[in-house]
């Protein structure tokens, strides 16, 4: 492209993915994601086949990031970007509506009031042989790592590392293969080096907030779920560890299209007996990690509801005498058996 961003003989037209992931500072792994799931993403290909992005595709995802850093979940802010998408531009030739990604249904979301088409990207001159952004951030890192190389991007206390490799191994391998290969792998060296040096509890915190910052993203209603009543995943009263449960209901939304509801860490159970009225949900999985949370005899005090809900027991710190028609899980793998027999 030339210094007004026009593209010259020999060069393909768009940006490419790491230009635009430097641009906003948005994990390429990220991009692909929300082109993936919400239909947010390169609208053309290059002559050469490439999936190339246009200035409309950079103000969607301008817009998107900046309603995700405001606070509104990555579904409700799409939706807001596709119906700003929808509105006619003024002085478009034709007044047509902008222009949206392909396979997205105009008619899908309303139009809303406001006009979203003005150019948000400057042009930028820019070094003979470079894209017309300006440098940011380094591209993030899209290479799956091992779970040594992770666990010394945690203990270097390298947030962003942690993230852009959970993200991207989230997104290529999914969330049982990013668990079991990484995650608990992860939790293991830390847990020794607390054992050996009482510390690294900074460590722990950080690789945890970004594990469940990476799962609770995936946590959303699929769009056509294959339960009429949802799944509902709780702590144990006073259990703290909640990421099993966020890992468990990623897995179920991501690879199952099982719709969830996760009500986190330390849920006091007559708070989940309340939900449990409320929802109706199929199945009610309450996860206990340490036996000092782990006692049995509330679970037997659940509400009876009609339809019934199966009650599932998961985790280590169970103790004995759980209610006759209460399975115990331990593992990943059976926890998800389990509830798809149960709402089948």
């Amino acid at each position: 492209m030339d210094e007004q961003g026009q593209v010259t003989a020999g060069e393909e037209p768009g940006y490419g993915i790491g230009a635009v992931a430097r641009r906003l500072g948005v994990p390429a792994p990220t991009l692909r994601t929300w082109n993936l799931r919400y239909g947010i993403g390169p609208s053309h290909r290059s002559p050469g086949g490439h999936r190339r992005y246009d200035a409309g595709d950079l103000r969607r995802l301008e817009e998107m990031n900046r309603l995700i850093r405001a606070g509104v979940p990555a579904a409700d802010a799409a939706r807001e970007v596709l119906r700003a998408a929808a509105v006619p531009v003024k002085g478009r030739a034709g007044g047509g509506p902008a222009s949206v990604p392909p396979g997205t249904d105009r008619h899908t979301f309303p139009p809303v009031p406001g006009d979203r088409g003005r150019e948000t990207f400057p042009s930028v001159p820019r070094e003979p042989g470079r894209e017309a952004f300006p440098p940011a951030r380094p591209e993030a890192r899209t290479e799956i790592p091992t779970a040594a190389m992770l666990a010394r991007a945690a203990v270097a206390l390298d947030s962003q590392a942690v993230a852009d490799w959970i993200g991207a191994a989230l997104d290529r391998h999914g969330v049982m293969w990013t668990w079991e290969n990484l995650v608990r792998p992860v939790f293991g060296t830390i847990c020794r080096r607390q054992a050996e040096t009482g510390a690294s509890v900074e460590v722990e915190h950080l690789f945890s907030d970004r594990v469940l910052t990476a799962l609770a993203r995936l946590v959303e209603r699929p769009a056509r779920p294959v339960n009429e009543r949802p799944v509902l995943l709780a702590c144990a009263e006073d259990e703290q560890h909640s990421l099993p449960i966020y890992a468990l209901a990623a897995a179920l939304t991501v690879d199952h299209h099982v719709e969830t509801r996760v009500l986190g860490a330390r849920t006091p159970y007559p708070a989940l007996a309340d939900a449990m009225r409320r929802l109706g949900p199929a199945v009610v999985f309450v996860w206990s990690q340490l036996p000092a949370t782990g006692d049995p005899a509330p679970l037997a005090s659940l509400p009876l509801l009609r339809p019934a809900s199966h009650v599932i027991a998961g985790g280590g710190g169970w103790r004995e005498g759980l209610p006759p028609l209460v399975p115990h899980v331990t593992s990943f793998r059976e926890a998800l058996t389990r509830i798809s027999a149960a709402l089948h």
